[in-house]
């Protein structure tokens, strides 16, 4: 409404979103769907993407890192089975030494937790090649999970070009209550939103209630807000985060960063914390969330208490003070992880590594581990209670068990009973008080396991070992696409059915192995027939559903089946970080532009999207062709000028070196 005679225009406020996007605006239009360029202040990687990000750093001759900070981890394979792995620990630290980066060794904790307890500041932008970077958003840091090589160029100074965003308030209040946790927040909001149908959207956290959640409690949440499908997540940075700060010896870090009371949002959702229950995701997605009571007697066969969303200092010392001078049932097999070498050295000095021993723990290492398939497979058709992030079916190394996520508290009442048990009921049964855990006033401090860079113009020698490849470049994009269905898929493909993790991670670095086991868990013989006619010129092109892409950051999802000469993926809908990382190695994302023509295509049929190369340039929707069936469909894409000149030149490395810049 116009203002009156008299008055004067009250300007519309920001919200956090928009300030962060403000001070590091490079180019672009600032309306939600179009494209935007920012600046990138920090950067990680971890080991399972960062060996390929760091190769593309490397070819594009940069000698240093640009950011403010970079820190290269080591969290995801630990495990030494064959010299695949422990060569390229060694090449990320070298590489690392040579080229101003950070490297923090195995065993010093996962990547999102030690970042925000070291190195993450409010108000500042980072991109990591890991979806759960949002976890920083916990501090206040506009914190996005993306492709090792949009990393690789943040790394070079390039800035990172994002869909300017919707930003969804989430609006706390209230307090949770005792037994109820952080994760049972987020698993609400999933329930509400799910994890479809949010690309190109923020969350943002507001309210009264914000100011009783911890920065560890707020990780929780911005952590699992990669299961919605948003850009990112993020809280205010307030009294709580300064505190927080102050307790890692990071106080200078601070700054506070909150939205104007006249800030604008696209949509507002209430939660009021005082009325949520415990919570449970069940297979085979995050957003398939029940209350515990309503499977409450479920056996359970397994239960695993870590990862990056629930292992902070708090989670294990409340697993700790509830199953003080208490053993776990017979029935289940009980694994615990710290998310970092601080809360393992916390809980070892406090004793809850002794208590948790004595209730029946196997203590496990500071890795990502179990949650990506990296060990603690549960048995055939077995039930695994998790506090992981994802349950996606066969992620956990045993295709048909089924994996059930929960909050620390929901974990330790399932472990003491063998069966799925609200822990508020479990606690009235044995007389359980509930552990009041506060951030400690002081963290233990021991950074020695992160190693400095050397000094500009030190020799470094980088380790190569013999399964270190490449990074590979895919041919310019053809005149045409001629070709077949190599494979038809359904809804919610994840990068996990797409390129395997667990044991198959070892050959992330060597990308001719690693695509022989593209879709091994869907079609066993999907690489082997993709590599048969690409030897023969014709072109692959994958057909999928809804949320093509949802998941992992892994941009092998997109690098291997590049090799095996997909082409394009034709869906009803792509997940952001997956069809980015599509144009980066110049695969074409193609949506249906009516849904229906997807039933009407088989696997095997010949397809046919004429003159190409001309008519994305030319506009948005394309005619396609099912060869095999005699009818033509219409395919739409939503590439931006920029893409397109990606897909053309076959790839962002490609059209780096055509441009001769980002």
């Amino acid at each position: 409404m116009a203002p009156t005679a008299g008055q004067e225009e009250v300007p519309v406020g920001k919200n956090i979103v928009q300030k962060i996007i403000d001070a590091h605006y490079v180019a672009g239009d600032k309306k939600p769907g179009k494209e935007v360029a920012v600046r990138i202040d920090q950067t990680l990687t971890q080991d399972a993407t960062g060996t390929m990000a760091y190769l593309q750093f490397e070819a594009m001759g940069v000698p240093r890192v640009k950011t403010e900070k970079s820190v290269s981890y080591v969290d995801h394979n630990t495990l030494q089975e064959g010299f695949e792995n422990a060569d390229d620990h060694l090449y990320l630290q070298t590489v690392a030494a040579k080229h101003g980066i950070f490297y923090s060794r195995a065993g010093n904790g996962i990547c999102h937790q030690v970042h925000v307890e070291r190195f993450g500041a409010p108000g500042k932008t980072m991109l990591g090649s890991d979806s759960h970077t949002p976890t920083g958003g916990g501090i206040g840091m506009m914190a996005i999970g993306a492709g090792g090589l949009d990393v690789a160029v943040a790394m070079a100074g390039g800035p990172f070009y994002m869909t300017y965003p919707n930003v969804v308030k989430v609006n706390l209040t209230g307090k949770l209550q005792p037994w109820v946790a952080a994760k049972d927040v987020i698993l609400k909001l999933l329930e509400i939103l799910t994890t479809k149908g949010n690309v190109g959207s923020i969350v943002e956290y507001g309210g009264d209630g914000v100011e009783t959640l911890s920065v560890p409690e707020r990780a929780t949440i911005t952590n699992m807000g990669a299961e919605l499908g948003v850009t990112t997540s993020i809280f205010p940075s307030d009294k709580v985060t300064k505190a927080f700060l102050k307790a890692q010896s990071r106080e200078e870090a601070w700054v506070k960063l909150k939205a104007d009371a006249s800030a604008k949002y696209d949509r507002v959702i209430d939660i009021d914390l005082s009325t949520l229950e415990p919570m449970v995701a069940m297979p085979h997605s995050p957003d398939n969330v029940k209350r515990v009571k309503e499977i409450a007697g479920k056996k359970v066969h397994q239960v695993l208490v870590g990862s990056c969303t629930n292992a902070s200092y708090k989670d294990i010392t409340t697993l700790a003070r509830i199953l003080k001078d208490r053993t776990i049932s017979p029935s289940v097999s009980f694994g615990v992880a710290a998310g970092s070498r601080q809360v393992l050295q916390m809980a070892a000095k406090e004793s809850s590594i002794a208590t948790l021993v004595s209730a029946g723990a196997r203590i496990l290492e500071t890795a990502c581990g179990f949650c990506i398939g990296a060990g603690q497979a549960p048995p055939s058709g077995g039930v695994s209670v998790r506090t992981n992030n994802r349950n996606f079916e066969g992620r956990s190394g045993t295709k048909d068990a089924g994996i059930f996520l929960v909050s620390a508290e929901t974990a330790a009442a399932c472990a003491l009973k063998g069966e799925m048990a609200d822990p508020r009921d479990v606690a009235t049964e044995l007389g359980i008080a509930y552990p009041e855990v506060k951030v400690p006033k002081k963290f233990h401090i021991d950074d020695s396991m992160v190693l400095a860079p050397a000094a500009e113009g030190v020799a470094i020698e980088v380790r190569r070992g013999p399964n270190i490849g490449k990074p590979p470049e895919s041919a310019p994009l053809p005149e045409a696409i001629r070709g077949a269905v190599t494979l038809k898929v359904g809804d919610k493909i994840t990068t996990d059915h797409i390129m395997p993790a667990g044991a198959r991670l070892k050959y992330r670095s060597n990308i001719a192995k690693y695509a022989e086991f593209v879709f091994e868990g869907v079609d066993p013989t999907f690489s082997k027939r993709s590599l048969e006619n690409k030897a023969k010129g014709v072109h692959n092109v994958i057909v999928g559903g809804l949320s093509y892409g949802q998941g992992s950051s892994r941009e092998h999802a997109a690098i291997c089946p590049s090799h095996l000469g997909i082409r394009a993926v034709i869906t009803k809908s792509f997940e952001r970080i997956h069809s980015a990382n599509l144009i980066n190695f110049g695969i074409v994302p193609f949506l249906f532009a009516d849904e229906t023509d997807y039933d009407k295509i088989a696997q095997g049929d010949q397809v046919e999207i004429p003159n190409v190369r001309e008519a994305i340039r030319k506009g948005a929707k394309l005619k396609a062709r099912n060869v095999t069936k005699g009818f033509d469909f219409d395919v739409t894409h939503s590439l931006t000028g920029r893409q397109i000149d990606i897909i053309l030149a076959g790839g962002r490395l490609a059209y780096t070196k055509e441009k001769g810049s980002f």
